[in-house]
């Protein structure tokens, strides 16, 4: 599998690699009430509960397990983590993999995300030349299943996920599976 680049740029966006310094950040988007309302995963009461967490990122990052960029507003000096997105769960085959994502909420409402999803969907097509990308989020989670939708993923009513039946899942395909034995 391609080795992807630390940092990624958007227009607004620094999606830049993991570092012991985000755990503060990293807390906060794994405690706060608003980020979790939708999300199935094991609680946090202290920063030092999420270095086992970022330790095990760095680790999947680092042997292309998994690939994981904070987000960060350009124009923000210290390039301060306001949320992370991920492509992880590689099918055997490494033709499929999952997105995930969470943002602070103070900067929900202003397209973050989406500058941020569509870097990602460029990257996992173009440089990591994946078939599919997955996202399975909940139900009730209104404004992620419309950022998927906005980004032209495609529900899969007949899925089910067997460890979350809250879950509904979105994929998109890659446009390009047609020359796949090309450069693109």
């Amino acid at each position: 599998m391609k080795t992807i680049s630390g940092h990624l740029q958007t227009k607004r966006l620094s999606l830049r690699p993991l570092e012991l310094s985000d755990r503060y950040e990293v807390f906060f988007l794994r405690s706060d009430k608003t980020v979790n309302q939708f999300i199935k995963r094991p609680e946090v009461k202290t920063v030092s509960d999420v270095i086992p967490f970022m330790e095990r990122i760095q680790q999947h990052t680092k042997n292309q397990h998994s690939y994981y960029w904070c987000i960060a507003l350009t124009e923000d000096p210290d390039l301060k983590m306001i949320g992370s997105i991920c492509l992880w769960n590689f099918s055997e085959d490494r033709r499929t993999a999952e997105v995930g994502y969470d943002l602070h909420p103070d900067f929900h409402g202003k397209g973050i995300m989406t500058e941020a999803l569509q870097k990602i969907i460029e990257v996992g097509f173009k440089e990591l030349r994946l078939d599919t990308i997955e996202a399975f989020t909940h139900r009730d989670n209104k404004k992620s299943i419309q950022l998927l939708e906005k980004s032209a993923f495609g529900h899969l009513p007949e899925r089910v996920d067997d460890d979350n039946p809250d879950n509904v899942i979105f994929e998109i395909r890659n446009p390009c599976l047609v020359n796949r034995n090309t450069n693109y």
